[in-house]
């Protein structure tokens, strides 16, 4: 049987919202209004059920009473026990409780269904959200939080609604019509059931306040359990390299054993509630059993009604612990709608678009206008760029960290958007297109390669579903992937996985390549492609990436200042400026800042 707590022996510190009544509003008017009649049906059918259950002890008390009455008449001489009249009390008394059976089933099946077709939107209007949501949204938050609130605050939510609503209409009848039946056999024994309430209610609450600190710490012990696992086996090679493990078992050790306490704690007193609750239940079964042996030697009532009271006793605790129980469902269920609310009222990216430019009469002329950026709105971090690239040329973007190259590259793709300035694609403001129509005429080539679970053609296809078996063949060719694909066990159609472990980062980095080649984009954006890729890979994917060049405006971030002495022209950027321009050899002959990049980096390479 269930503690008091809401589990044997133990509960979790619920999570308190931190505006109830506004969330509770806005889930009901939002999500629960369109569910108004299958909420009505839930009411009618839980009230229904509660009130078949409830009437069934005073039933079974008249056929007790029978018996009794029978077996006093067959010892005074007379008839006996009516069977007959047992048996209508046993054939009704089934009915009442096979269709409160019934009642019961078609409240959950309804509120099950509210419950999930709720959830079946949230999650479809998260999904929807995050796609309209900024970048600047996501470099605050970590894939944790986001994933967090999709899984566990969603499934929270429909737990906790499914039980919590049909509960509250049950405890609450259940109270009610306890209480009434209790009062229609007895007032005085229904006086000395409820006399108990109050002593048990002070006990619990002590109980309750001694555990609660205790509770608190075990979950913060847990957390920081937790994460010392997380962190020692996400880097058990650094652990094992360093012979950190003697330091390590001994933190966890130290943390372990604060949660032993804090759990041992708190597992105890919770575990008070129900031998405390237990032996108040069974002083109110003594008084009630005393009173009511007395009330029957008057005459007041049957001993049927006695038999019938203490069933009704027994079962009316177990809605107030439900009570209690419902109330931190409802409280984490709150909590969790909150968050999911703050998620779906996030700014969303704004579209400013007012002309009707097609991309496809554009050439991929593009010019940095007096271009400024913060991301804070304080800090800048692009001050005052400038620079004009014609269609086709091969544009190397260079400098330390921090120099501002790649944050060049969102602003071109408007992951967000310039503070002043410009940047015009042939003479067209990139605020004036729609940005899904905008990003259409880029590829992009990342260092950090990205490919979903599904097959090599379908990843590869990712950015033209409609492309052919014969143009993503052609692409994986230019892209020097298409012998290596050949070899997986089912070629284009070979799954990739996070298992796929016969396919190495450089082969996933080709794979990219063909993915941006069968797009056939008219402007290219390759962020320090090749910066982790061994030399050997680095020449057939460099090879792949001069195919798919070719005609195009590209942009290349470099970490290796050897691959972009080719480059029509290379932009020297440092503290958010360009602070010089020019193709390599001009560069080097002038001595200045991309000199001394080049020739400190030639050093560390010839070291």
């Amino acid at each position: 049987m269930p503690g008091p707590m809401g589990g044997p022996g133990g509960k979790k510190t619920t999570e308190k919202p931190k505006n109830f009544k506004a969330t509770a509003k806005k889930l009901i008017h939002q999500y629960l209004g369109k569910y108004r009649i299958a909420l009505i049906i839930v009411l009618i059918f839980a009230v229904g059920s509660t009130i078949f259950t409830i009437v069934g002890p005073k039933i079974l008390g008249n056929a007790t009473t029978e018996i009794f009455n029978g077996l006093i008449s067959k010892l005074s001489g007379g008839n006996g026990i009516d069977f007959g009249k047992i048996g209508q009390i046993s054939i009704t008394l089934l009915i009442l409780y096979l269709i409160s059976a019934v009642f019961t089933f078609v409240q959950n099946f309804t509120m099950t269904g509210i419950s999930q077709n709720l959830t079946y939107q949230m999650r479809n209007d998260i999904i929807k959200k995050i796609n309209q949501l900024p970048m600047k949204y996501f470099d605050t938050k970590t894939n944790g939080e986001v994933l967090s609130i999709i899984t566990n605050d969603i499934d929270t939510l429909s737990f906790n609604l499914s039980q919590s609503i049909t509960q509250i209409i049950t405890s609450i009848c259940t109270i009610i019509g306890i209480l009434i039946m209790m009062f229609s056999i007895s007032w005085q024994m229904t006086l000395i059931s409820l006399i108990i309430l109050p002593i048990a209610g002070i006990l619990v609450k002590n109980i309750v306040g001694k555990s609660q600190k205790y509770f608190q710490r075990q979950q913060a012990y847990l957390a920081e359990v937790n994460g010392q696992v997380e962190e020692i086996y996400g880097g058990l090679n650094i652990v094992k390299a360093f012979n950190g493990e003697e330091k390590v078992t001994k933190e966890f050790e130290k943390a372990n054993q604060e949660l032993y306490h804090s759990g041992w704690k708190s597992q105890f007193l919770s575990g008070l509630m129900f031998p405390v609750m237990n032996f108040i239940s069974n002083v109110g079964y003594v008084g009630v059993a005393v009173a009511g042996g007395y009330l029957a030697i008057n005459g007041t009532i049957t001993v049927g009604n006695i038999q019938s009271f203490i069933q009704y006793n027994k079962q009316f605790t177990q809605p107030i612990n439900q009570i209690a129980q419902i109330s931190s469902m409802l409280q984490a269920m709150i909590a969790a709608a909150e968050r999911i609310f703050e998620f779906l009222e996030e700014d969303e990216e704004i579209d400013m678009h007012k002309g009707n430019t097609k991309i496809e009469t554009l050439k991929g002329n593009v010019t940095f206008d007096h271009v400024k950026f913060s991301y804070d709105g304080e800090t800048p971090i692009i001050k005052d760029f400038n620079a004009q690239i014609q269609e086709g040329q091969k544009i190397a973007i260079v400098g330390p960290t921090g120099a501002g190259k790649t944050t060049m590259v969102k602003l071109l793709m408007r992951f967000y958007d310039v503070a002043e300035g410009a940047i015009l694609i042939d003479g067209h403001n990139i605020k004036d297109f729609d940005r899904g129509e905008l990003r259409k005429m880029f590829g992009m080539v990342l260092q950090d390669t990205w490919l979903f679970g599904g097959t090599v053609k379908d990843n590869i296809k990712y950015g033209k579903e409609e492309a052919t078996d014969d143009q993503v063949i052609e692409a994986a060719k230019a892209a020097h992937v298409h012998h290596f694909i050949k070899t997986l066990p089912q070629g284009y159609n070979s799954m990739i996985n996070e298992e796929s472990s016969n396919i190495s980062a450089g082969q996933k980095q080709l794979m990219t390549i063909a993915r941006v080649i069968l797009a056939d984009p008219k402007v290219l954006i390759l962020d320090e492609a090749t910066s982790s890729i061994d030399t050997r890979t680095e020449i057939q994917i460099q090879s792949a990436m001069d195919n798919l060049m070719k005609g195009r405006t590209s942009f290349i971030i470099a970490h290796r200042l050897s691959t972009i002495k080719n480059a029509d022209l290379i932009l020297v950027m440092n503290h958010g400026d360009i602070v010089e321009q020019g193709k390599h050899e001009e560069l080097l002959e002038k001595g200045g800042f991309y000199a001394e990049l080049y020739n400190s980096q030639f050093e560390v390479e010839e070291q």
